[in-house]
């Protein structure tokens, strides 16, 4: 069930209706009810994927509990070698042998594995579970609310990565089962506008972005123009398509009385790219910090070790991504960007004139054409195929036969300039929907339009495509 399918819809409202109904005889009915909501959600794509979700949920809870009683450093280590063995197995053994083999000329082979759905991010919210249960950091053991935790459909698929203490103690509160129509309003708009964000905008711009990709990684050599419509299709397909995915989840929570961490803070308006990291998943980011960077040893051991810390992080980030050096490629950049953002900070710090030099404007072009190159890696599935468009992007010399006509190269023209606009210039949902403390203006008129708006969306959504992050 895709969030943008009329079954999907169908699904929210009858768990929605009788979560309710089961909370006011009792919250843990109603609670028992969403776990085994969730995992029929989860099921719905393919019951084997079901079993390894509910082995995973079974060993971290129980090796989390006799690590909170023994404190054993050797148990938690067992549980991040287990999850991440899992991990590998089922998402990089097939990349491994692949690369094996042709490193050694050999001829190992596997099975074709299945990927389970979600595997990355039910990995690293119950890794983050495990290693805090040891720093006595996690004060919530009831088996049912972990459960949920890991399983609550509205972000299991694609995130956020949510962390326990900002789940689970909303689980024991009893305002949790209370129908609070205020957040069921808030929700309802949060989900149409990622709606109007993943079919409207994400699914149109993957028309130019699928075919011109689809035409560099097949060796076409493509115009300066397609080549940068290409780029810039699916720089907005991605953000809109994943951000959408985003506010549909925090909306879907928010009819539930759980509130989501917010994901997306407007990243292309990033003047640095310290900055974008702060704004574009903001979830990974923060686990990627916390569990891994600050692990490594973080900024404490000198320039060099930070330097080497961030590189390490990114591309390790990069390969969570998926099992494919273009990946990795991504992920390299990134970590290159930030040790350059961190030097240049660091020299332009010792000199006022350089600490002027660059205005915000200019440095917000720069940042976002490095994550537009970046981009390229991360979308095209042959190396030959990246660089081919990279190339185009500045040669100015050739002039092949345009893939598309001139009608719909200005249309895909036309949706990018909009995507822009929305992405450099429009506030975010967040200050969109003008959510400070609790008030949130949402008229009758309000809700009678974006229902009118959101099944226009849905009826125009013939072919509905899957979201970007359900593949990492």
């Amino acid at each position: 069930m895709i969030f943008s399918s009329f079954e999907f819809i169908f699904f929210c409202l009858i768990t929605l209706f009788l979560y309710y109904r089961l909370g006011a005889i009792k919250q843990q009915y109603a609670i028992l009810f969403l776990v085994l909501s969730s995992l029929f959600f989860y099921a719905w794509w393919k019951v084997d994927y079901l079993i390894i979700l509910i082995a995973s949920i079974l060993f971290n809870y129980f090796l989390a509990n006799y690590i909170r009683i023994n404190k054993s450093k050797s148990l938690l280590i067992i549980g991040i070698v287990f999850n991440l063995s899992a991990l590998i197995y089922y998402k990089y053994a097939a990349f491994l042998i692949f690369n094996l083999n042709q490193v050694a000329h050999s001829g190992f082979d596997i099975p074709t594995i299945l990927l389970p759905l979600a595997i990355s991010f039910f990995t690293f919210q119950q890794i983050a579970y495990l290693v805090d249960t040891y720093r006595d950091e996690s004060f919530e053991y009831n088996f049912l609310n972990y459960s949920l935790f890991v399983t609550f459909f509205p972000q299991l698929i694609a995130g956020p990565i949510v962390h326990h203490k900002e789940m689970m103690p909303q689980f024991a509160k009893g305002r949790i089962i209370k129908v609070n129509w205020l957040h069921i309003k808030a929700g309802f708009i949060y989900f149409a506008l990622g709606l109007f964000k993943k079919v409207v905008i994400a699914d149109m711009l993957a028309i130019p972005a699928n075919s011109i990709f689809n035409a560099a990684d097949s060796g076409v050599v493509l115009s300066v123009l397609d080549a940068w419509l290409g780029a810039l299709a699916y720089t907005f397909q991605l953000y809109f398509d994943f951000s959408g995915y985003a506010d549909m989840a925090i909306g879907i929570g928010l009819m539930f009385n759980i509130v989501l961490p917010f994901n997306f803070n407007s990243p292309y308006k990033a003047k640095n790219i310290i900055d974008f990291w702060r704004r574009w998943h903001i979830t990974l980011s923060r686990f990627l910090r916390d569990y891994l960077y600050i692990a490594l040893g973080g900024s404490r051991q000198g320039k060099f070790k930070r330097y080497r810390n961030l590189l390490l992080t990114m591309l390790l980030g990069g390969l969570w991504h998926g099992a494919g050096w273009n990946f990795i490629i991504w992920g390299g950049l990134h970590g290159c960007y930030l040790c350059i953002n961190h030097l240049w900070l660091y020299i332009a710090s010792k000199n006022t004139y350089l600490s002027k030099l660059l205005k915000p404007f200019f440095a917000q072009i720069i940042t976002f054409f490095a994550v537009v190159i970046a981009w390229v890696f991360f979308r095209a599935t042959t190396f030959d195929g990246a660089i081919s468009i990279i190339t185009n992007l500045f040669n100015l010399a050739n002039n092949p036969a345009q893939i598309f006509s001139s009608l719909q190269h200005f249309q895909s023209w036309l949706w990018v300039l909009i995507a822009m606009i929305i992405a450099f210039w429009a506030p975010n949902t967040k200050e969109f929907t003008e959510i400070k403390h609790g008030n949130i203006p949402i008229t009758a008129k309000v809700l009678f339009f974006t229902s009118i708006f959101m099944m226009w969306v849905l009826l125009i959504n013939q072919q509905t495509q899957e979201f970007i992050y359900f593949n990492f």
